[in-house]
């Protein structure tokens, strides 16, 4: 049997999730699921489980950096995706850096704030830092409500308040911004995408079950993944929803709280 070969490069700059459910492992898992190769810059470690978050201990933001340097010079990346960077200067190190070395590569911010158990994995007065530093250069940007509400002061309860928070958003510089919409009540799910060329939403219908543990981080990661590979912003999209869609309806079921997707639905068993 062939395999079939690796197709782009994704440099991952998040934190670390000890339960494999979200951060760099989702990350890695879901780009290598696509058949990208993942590289990583780890921005800060966590102590966590599918039932919270217990401890989070950020990376000095200069080995962030050094880390992004090495990788970027010997392979070099198709796209840069953005994770939990927890703290103002960390985001300051990630923004040099990209901007010294990789400013034409297409990167997708996923503005981590807030853990599925709801501890806060970024300091709030590094919001600000956030928005001015890394979004100007977002090919993409992808918030979920609560983190687009932390972003734009908009409180946002209906697909009319998403679209006025994601055209706010875009003021800030991404080219394009994907607002999940998740934390709507609504049994019909509906994440908008704003480009310059106009918005598409995508809609679904909402999967009763607690093994959603990373689906932001993942999400990112895939629409990252297909970037790397050529894809445009909106087809990188809805493939990246698919997969997500089968990786939570195919969960393990792990854990004690909220589980782990299945990442790896898309590989098959090695003979």
């Amino acid at each position: 049997m062939q395999a079939n070969p690796i197709n782009g490069r994704v440099l991952i700059v998040a934190g670390s999730d000890s339960g494999g459910g979200a951060g760099i492992q989702a990350d890695i898992k879901a780009v290598s699921a696509l058949n990208a190769f993942a590289m990583t810059a780890i921005a800060a470690l966590t102590a966590q489980n599918t039932t919270g978050v217990y401890g989070v201990l950020p990376v000095d933001p200069a080995f962030v950096a050094l880390q992004m340097k090495v990788v970027l010079e010997d392979i070099g990346a198709d796209s840069i995706k953005i994770g939990m960077l927890a703290n103002a200067a960390v985001i300051e190190a990630v923004a040099g850096e990209y901007e010294e070395r990789a400013i034409n590569v297409p990167l997708v911010v996923d503005p981590v704030m807030v853990a599925k158990s709801g501890h806060f994995l970024l300091e709030p007065d590094a919001v600000q830092t956030l928005r001015k530093r890394l979004l100007p250069h977002a090919e993409v940007v992808t918030p979920n409500l609560p983190e687009a509400e932390a972003l734009t002061d908009i409180p946002v309860r209906n697909l009319d308040d998403m679209r006025r928070a994601a055209e706010m958003i875009r003021t800030f510089g991404p080219k394009a911004v994907l607002l999940k919409g998740g934390h709507l009540e609504d049994e019909r799910l509906c994440d908008l995408l704003l480009t310059e060329d106009g918005e598409e939403v995508f809609e679904g219908r909402r999967i009763h079950t607690p093994h959603t543990h990373g689906t932001g981080c993942t999400l990112a990661s895939a629409i990252a993944a297909g970037i790397a590979q050529g894809l445009n912003v909106r087809d990188s999209v809805a493939r990246a929803r698919a997969y997500v869609d089968e990786a939570i309806r195919s969960a393990p079921g792990f854990g004690h709280g909220h589980g782990p997707l299945n990442h790896l639905h898309t590989v098959r068993p090695f003979p």
